[in-house]
């Protein structure tokens, strides 16, 4: 593999709300190689945001090894400007809760040479978009049963 492509997602129903990710990992041409889906409870949908991208980071470790990830370029696709911008430097982290994540996330980067965070549409998404409600719906039938 020349290239990981991962788009992320994170969203709540309310803010805050039960809250989802959904995780999409893809080859360089595109196939999937890896997809996630999962309730992170009552959060924000910024922090939904952050802990997607926090699983994300574990699950490339965890798959791939820190000597494969030397020297693979790695792209993370997101629709969140705000944690696009923070994770680049360009915004300032202002919220309490976000700045515990945020220190997570940086310091989970720490080891990924050629790892490149960038803001995508919310329609180039969907998929991700589409792990978080599916997350979300179980979660919801589930509570319905009893």
């Amino acid at each position: 593999m020349n290239k990981l492509i991962i788009y992320i997602d994170g969203g709540a129903r309310g803010n805050p709300g039960p809250s989802a990710l959904g995780v999409l990992f893809l080859g360089e041409k595109g196939e999937i190689l890896k997809e996630y889906s999962q309730c992170l409870g009552k959060k924000t949908n910024n922090e939904a945001e952050y802990l997607s991208l926090i699983f994300a980071l574990k699950k490339i470790k965890a798959l791939f090894g820190k000597e494969k990830l030397q020297n693979l370029p790695i792209e993370i696709n997101s629709d969140s400007e705000l944690l696009v911008k923070q994770m680049n430097g360009q915004y300032k982290i202002k919220e309490p809760s976000l700045q515990k994540l945020f220190l997570e996330a940086w310091n989970l980067k720490i080891g990924f040479k050629n790892l490149k965070f960038c803001l995508i549409p919310r329609e180039e998404n969907k998929r991700a978009d589409k792990l978080v409600n599916i997350a979300l719906d179980a979660e919801t039938n589930v509570q319905k049963l009893f």
